[in-house]
């Protein structure tokens, strides 16, 4: 699929990084970066070799929904969600059809190395941790919940960013130290803000966000939201109907693909196996569904049904 890997060079545009999924190329006032999400897909920290096809698309769209949703709450990172209509985008041989719906230009933000994990629900690593300790990154629960358990309230369970490897669970206390008290209690009153509501309304569409990270960085001394927001990359999605704590929980995120990995003997290093077509179709499916439940929107490109 071509658009797993692009250029290094578009219309003078420079390839800067590639990251696991997205491909970030530097903007000529380097004071703003243009970001194409790629269909690749990672699991435990491993490009895995087979595209999702739209992926890309699904979570470049999806971000963009919930930048403009969230605004505010705190302005994000977003310059032009659509730099396909600039002049620029028409020089060299990049095709339309290559790029559509999955490029951004952003503003270059310095980044806070704080991942901002947010927590409704218990699943994943953090009802492993509660199962050892009864707590999350130093956060104490009560006594007694099960697996997929509603939380009284959200907790925000940060972890520090690594270039390499897996992001470290940290404390509250951990990141004060790290960045400052009062920057580490922006970032977590932010984030929880940004759940609350946003998971109020995914409800209302039939998705529970369990779970999600956040991202934030400086842009001219102004705080912002940068990377994406609630997309099933970032998030663990649920539907609605038919949830029932105790057991793991259907969803409409990469869970699916991690949950298919989880049955291989591989050892979760480089290189990662090849997925079979089936499990590629049925994730690509996963991804459009929680697009078109949350958004309204029929097609990537569509209009919204409620519009």
């Amino acid at each position: 699929m071509a658009n797993t890997m692009f250029k290094s060079n578009i219309g003078g545009y420079l390839l800067v990084k590639r990251g696991k999924v997205r491909d970030i190329y530097s903007v000529g006032n380097k004071t703003h970066l243009m970001i194409i999400a790629t269909d690749r897909i990672s699991a435990f920290d491993c490009i895995l070799p087979t595209p999702i096809p739209n992926k890309g698309i699904v979570l470049t769209q999806l971000s963009n929904f919930w930048f403009e949703k969230t605004k505010h709450i705190i302005p994000n990172h977003i310059d032009n969600p659509d730099p396909v209509q600039m002049d620029w985008y028409y020089d060299d041989d990049w095709y339309y059809d290559e790029v559509r719906g999955r490029v951004v230009l952003v503003k270059k933000a310095e980044p806070i190395p704080v991942e901002c994990v947010v927590r409704g629900y218990l699943a994943g690593s953090g009802w492993k941790e509660y199962k050892e300790m009864q707590s999350i990154c130093g956060v104490k629960l009560p006594k007694g919940l099960a697996e997929s358990d509603k939380l009284t309230e959200p907790i925000f369970t940060p972890a520090m960013k690594e270039d390499v490897g897996h992001d470290i669970n940290v404390t509250q206390e951990y990141i004060e130290k790290k960045i400052g008290k009062d920057l580490a209690t922006k970032l977590k009153d932010i984030s929880i803000a940004l759940y609350n509501e946003s998971s109020k309304y995914a409800e209302s569409r039939g998705i529970i966000i369990a779970d999600t990270k956040f991202e934030f960085g400086f842009f001219d001394d102004e705080l912002i939201l940068i990377d994406e927001i609630f997309t099933p990359d970032s998030s663990r999605f649920w539907p609605k109907d038919g949830y029932e704590p105790g057991k793991p929980q259907p969803s409409y995120d990469k869970q699916f693909v991690r949950d298919y990995l989880e049955t291989l003997n591989w050892d979760k290093t480089p290189p990662a196996p090849e997925l079979p077509e089936e499990i590629v179709n049925k994730t690509s499916e996963k991804y459009l569904q929680a697009f078109k439940m949350i958004t309204g929107k029929e097609t990537l490109m569509g209009d919204s049904k409620d519009e």
